[in-house]
């Protein structure tokens, strides 16, 4: 059932429309100089592991560990694959990885929206010169409620599907 599901979302996803500039929260707007070069859908699973939290003993907590999705272009064609860094590998062999600049509030019960910032780029493809990574039009992701993470499952991992799309922007 869950390889049914994971073809549904992408096309939920595309099916939706694009979200305009006017619908995008400021704080993750890529600056001044940058333009969409192109969208991808995203489909998968994120996976999160339940670790004690730092500064607070005693307390538990499911913690993102990363993500597993494979990219859709528009026409519903695998384009790619998206894994941890992050990492954003396009099927023509290039990939750009990056740094998360900012995050705003996504849907009730989604990850955030957020915006990447690309450090490197590899290849010679799609990914050539990607600048910025905006997630958009998150569904699910979020970090589970159950399984409770305790001390006995310290160490344990579990994943949960999402979609989302992303705009890839490039210098102007």
């Amino acid at each position: 059932m869950k390889s049914r599901c994971a073809k549904i979302v992408p096309v939920i996803a595309f099916l939706s429309g694009a979200a305009t500039l006017a619908q995008t929260p400021a704080a993750v707007t890529p600056p001044a100089g940058n333009a969409a070069a192109f969208t991808l859908s995203a489909s998968g699973d994120l996976t999160y592991e339940c670790k004690a939290v730092a500064d607070k003993p005693g307390t538990f907590a499911w913690t993102f560990a990363g993500p597993n999705a494979k990219l859709w272009d528009a026409g519903m064609k695998e384009a790619g694959r998206y894994y941890a860094g992050p990492t954003w590998e396009s099927a023509d062999g290039s990939k750009v990885t990056g740094t998360q600049l900012a995050v705003a509030p996504g849907a009730t019960g989604a990850i955030p929206l957020q915006l990447v910032q690309a450090r490197t780029a590899t290849g010679d493809g799609v990914m050539t010169g990607v600048t910025y990574v905006q997630r958009l039009k998150t569904v699910g992701g979020v970090a589970p409620a159950t399984p409770a993470c305790a001390t006995g499952n310290v160490g344990a991992k579990t994943t949960v599907p999402y979609s989302a799309d992303y705009v890839f922007f490039k210098k102007v």
